[in-house]
């Protein structure tokens, strides 16, 4: 990357909307973590945005309370490694746009016949398969550059407000800063 990309880049994330998205997306993440430390095998997902994040999952209001306090808590004594998850949209879509490309690429120039197109399906599930292994790191890597941010600076938890809706527990977490 130049030096003018890096700067774009760097110019844009630290927008002020972006960055508090990123340190949200970045509390959510470190507060999946430490629910699943304290709640293995329970299901769990979050979803950030510029007012704070959702948590979706099984978990007691205290609960949830604890792990976002750990989580604010850790992030801030240096644990950034928490802001970046193995189950982030992030990765889900990286992997996505790397196998479809790498899959339509085997199919470029493949002919008119769909006898063309099915002898080239092996090639097409290779390539597929290597973008989806190549996509790993990326999608890591993405994250913690451009997605999220594990530096909460003045990030501030407001309230946490629970909402359930059926059987689903859905917990609103509002921040600011």
């Amino acid at each position: 990357m130049s030096i003018f990309e890096s700067y774009v880049v760097q110019t844009i994330i630290n927008m002020p909307w972006i960055s508090r998205v990123r340190r949200n997306h970045g509390l959510e993440h470190a507060t999946l973590h430490i629910l699943s430390e304290h709640l293995p095998n329970t299901n769990l997902a979050g979803h950030s945005d510029v007012g704070g994040f959702w948590l979706l999952g099984d978990v007691p209001l205290e609960t949830v309370q604890e792990a976002v306090d750990e989580a604010l808590q850790r992030l801030r004594a240096g644990e950034q490694k928490l802001a970046v998850h193995e189950r982030c949209g992030t990765n889900f879509v990286t992997a996505g746009i790397m196998a479809g490309l790498a899959g339509g690429a085997a199919m470029f120039g493949a002919g008119q016949r769909f006898r063309d197109k099915l002898e080239r399906l092996p090639l097409s599930m290779t390539m597929a398969t290597l973008a989806l292994i190549f996509s790993q790191p990326l999608g890591y890597k993405l994250q913690e550059r451009i997605t999220t941010s594990g530096e909460p600076g003045d990030l501030e938890v407001i309230e946490i407000i629970a909402n359930k809706q059926g059987r689903l527990n859905a917990y609103r977490v509002v921040t600011r800063g």
